[in-house]
């Protein structure tokens, strides 16, 4: 039974159980949303050519609010550097043919061959992107097309 106050207002507890309670009720439709407005409208998805792909997959796809760019890789046989910085100027034009920039991202996943090249990784990334930065995560992986050592593959919310 919920806590009230003399006045008959639900006091802390019974008010934390409250909020809770619709926390539990809402959360589902909160994440469902945004997938929700793209299944409503699927004219509004739109895919982007990838030039120059190592496989059969769209540079980016924009659906509902959001800018999905595929995984992008930087100039090979030059320093890690060089490559991570590459990679992220290849993310940064895929961005700006859509009319975003680095700003609007918003996720951020890093996949590098050697976790080894982590803060080598972190000082290019910090030098890039500027705060606040987007979510990410970064994963060891054994191998990635082209014999690269670094991915990036951003989610950027559309303006």
């Amino acid at each position: 039974m919920p806590v009230t106050t003399a006045e008959g207002r639900p006091g802390q507890a019974g008010a934390n159980q409250q909020n809770e309670r619709m926390y539990r009720l809402l959360s589902p439709l909160l994440v469902a949303l945004p997938l929700l407005s793209c299944a409503a409208a699927p004219d509004a998805t739109r895919h982007v050519v990838a030039e120059g792909a190592l496989g059969p997959y769209s540079g980016a796809v924009i659906a509902g609010d959001f800018a999905f760019i595929s995984g992008k890789i930087g100039e090979r046989g030059g320093s890690f550097e060089r490559e991570a910085e590459t990679a992220i100027e290849a993310v940064r034009n895929e961005l700006a043919g859509i009319g975003l920039d680095l700003s609007d991202v918003v996720e951020a996943r890093v996949f590098l061959t050697d976790m080894g090249r982590y803060a080598d990784f972190n000082a290019v990334y910090g030098r890039l992107f500027s705060r606040p930065y987007p979510a990410r995560a970064c994963v060891a992986v054994a191998a990635l097309p082209g014999e690269a050592r670094v991915e990036v593959q951003v989610v950027a919310r559309l303006r």
